[in-house]
Parts: structure tokens; C-alpha cells; sequence
């Protein structure tokens, strides 16, 4: 019996959900994840609603750095709420399914707004660039219509991006136990099931991994790079702490998100690491946007004084 005729025997029994396998034989560890994940996901809800509302209101903060973090944070919201609910559900109850057409939407809006976050900061490293390096020319160089631009860019780029995998996922057979064995729909764990040769989408998601991440940390070592020779021009102690502060907590979130994301996605799979990578996945998908706001505003004075304002308001 050849591959295709294989698939049409499964396609006629093949049941219209998955099975999301998390870490079912560790219900201990299920519950202790169902903790973490929550706290991460209300903590990541509140910083960054808060970092939006506050970018918003105070007239103090509507600069083009503020600006782009606001659109970070919405990213973050929107990935972890496409994750969050549907994760805590099957870590908290036996019966972890999901619906196929449930499994197709959470991988394509997760897809999109990872991707977008990953054209986001190499737009905010361009920002910082811009205002440290060619300070006189800052204001024309990062206009409003500029930021509106480059921020919509960002978006379109991941959404279309990730559509073009969710397209070509969706025309693919699936055959085989209808089990995906991580805690939401990432992309290479869906290939798993897939009954024919899947070597043109592998292949697709190394070139989107590269485009989507090696690139963008690439280019953003590039812009730091410049930036660092241009703060050790800087004659005053005071006006190189300053440079260094605005800097420092981007390139925190940089490090932390780009590191788990290409060890989730550019490095080899094997066996022994694949609890390790599942595990990673739930890193970057909630303590990264956990992380986010605060490592912008815990050290951020404007925000802080921002803060106080609307409180006394």
C-alpha cells in the first residue's frame, strides 16, 4: 500500500481535533505549570496594559520610543492571549483537545505576532540608533508618519508571513495518532503529523527562522555596535549613563526572547532536548512578556513620574 492511498484509508477516520500531550505524565508538574503560567499571563496582561494606557495619556511619553513600546506591549498581549486560556485550560483539566480549526487559528495568530515582535525590535534598535548617533537630526529622521510606517510594517510583515505557513499547513494530509506532543500548535510539532514529504515547509520554516531572526539579531548587533562607539564619545559620566540606561533594557528583551526563540527553533531537535524545547516554548510565550514591562519601567524615571501623575489625576 502506497503513502497516498495510506492517507485516504486515515483521512476517512482521522477525527477533526488534536491532542495537545504537554506534560500530561507529570501531572505534579502540570499543576506547578498552571501556576506559573497564570501568574505570567495576569502579570504580563497588567504591565502591559499599563505601559499603554500611561503612553497614551501622558503627553510626556508620546515620543516616537514610546510610541514603538506601546505596540511591543500590544504584541505581547496578543501572544499571550492567543497562547494563555486555551493552555491553562489543558493544563488544569484531563481531557487536553483542541478543535482543528481552534489548532490552525492559534498557530497562525501566535506565528504572526512572534514575527511581528521580531520586526518590532530591530525597529526600536533603529530608533535608538536614530537618537543617539544623529541626534539633530532625530526629530525629521523618526517622524510621526515614519513611525506610523515602519510600526505598520512590522505588522503586516509577521501576519503575511505567518499566513503563507498556515496556508500551506492547511493543504497538507494528516495521518497518524492525532497527538501534538507540546502544549499549544507551534508549527514544527504539527509537521510531525503530516503523511507525505514535508521537506519544502521545513525548509520554509529554516528560511523564515533566518529571516525572522538571525537577521533581525544581526541587525540590531549592528545598530548597538555603532551606538556603543558613539557613547564612548560622549565627554560627560552623566550623558554616557543616561545613553547606556535608554539602551540596556532593550537589549535585555532582545536577549532574552531572540535566545529562547532560535533555541526553540533553529536548534537541531533531538529526543533527549525535547522536553527541554517544550519547555522553552511556555519561556518565551509568557515569562518574556512577563519580563517586558518590567525591565522598561522598573529603571525608566520618565515613566515612573508618568505614573505618579496619573495617579494623583
Amino acid at each position: 500500500m502506497n503513502k497516498e492511498t495510506s492517507w485516504e484509508n486515515s483521512n476517512q477516520s482521522y477525527p477533526g481535533y488534536f491532542i495537545l500531550l504537554g506534560m500530561a505524565d507529570r501531572p505534579r508538574l502540570e499543576m506547578l505549570l498552571f501556576a506559573l503560567v497564570l501568574t505570567c499571563y495576569l502579570m504580563a496582561l497588567l504591565g502591559n496594559s499599563t505601559i499603554i494606557v500611561v503612553s497614551r495619556l501622558d503627553p510626556s511619553l508620546h515620543t516616537p520610543m514610546y510610541f514603538f513600546l506601546s505596540n511591543l506591549s500590544l504584541v505581547d498581549i496578543c501572544f499571550t492571549t492567543s497562547l494563555g486560556p486555551h493552555i491553562l485550560v489543558n493544563l488544569w483539566r484531563k481531557s487536553k483537545t483542541i478543535s482543528y480549526s481552534a489548532c490552525v487559528a492559534q498557530l497562525y495568530l501566535s506565528l504572526s505576532v512572534g514575527c511581528t515582535e521580531c520586526v518590532l525590535l530591530v525597529v526600536m534598535a533603529y530608533d535608538r540608533y536614530a537618537a543617539i548617533c544623529h541626534p539633530l537630526h532625530y526629530t525629521t529622521t523618526m517622524s510621526y508618519s515614519r513611525c506610523i510606517t515602519m510600526a505598520a510594517a512590522s505588522w503586516i510583515s509577521g501576519f503575511s508571513h505567518s499566513l503563507i505557513h498556515s496556508v500551506m499547513v492547511i493543504r497538507l494530509p494528516l495521518c497518524g495518532p492525532n497527538q501534538i506532543d507540546h502544549f499549544f500548535c507551534e508549527l514544527p510539532a504539527i509537521l510531525k503529523l503530516v503523511c507525505v514529504d514535508t521537506s519544502i515547509n521545513e525548509v520554509l520554516v529554516l528560511v523564515g527562522s533566518a529571516l525572522f531572526l538571525l537577521v533581525p539579531v544581526s541587525l540590531i548587533m549592528v545598530s548597538y555596535g555603532c551606538i556603543a562607539a558613539a557613547v564612548m564619545k560622549i565627554r560627560s559620566s552623566e550623558g554616557r549613563k543616561r545613553a547606556f540606561n535608554t539602551c540596556s533594557s532593550h537589549l535585555m528583551v532582545v536577549w532574552i526572547f531572540y535566545g529562547t526563540s532560535i533555541f526553540s527553533y533553529l536548534l537541531p531537535r533531538s529526543s533527549s532536548f525535547h522536553d527541554e524545547v517544550k519547555l522553552t516554548s511556555l519561556f518565551y510565550a509568557f515569562v518574556t512578556t512577563t519580563l517586558n514591562p518590567l525591565i522598561y519601567t522598573l529603571r525608566n524615571k520618565e515613566v515612573h513620574k508618568a505614573l505618579q501623575r496619573l495617579m494623583k489625576k
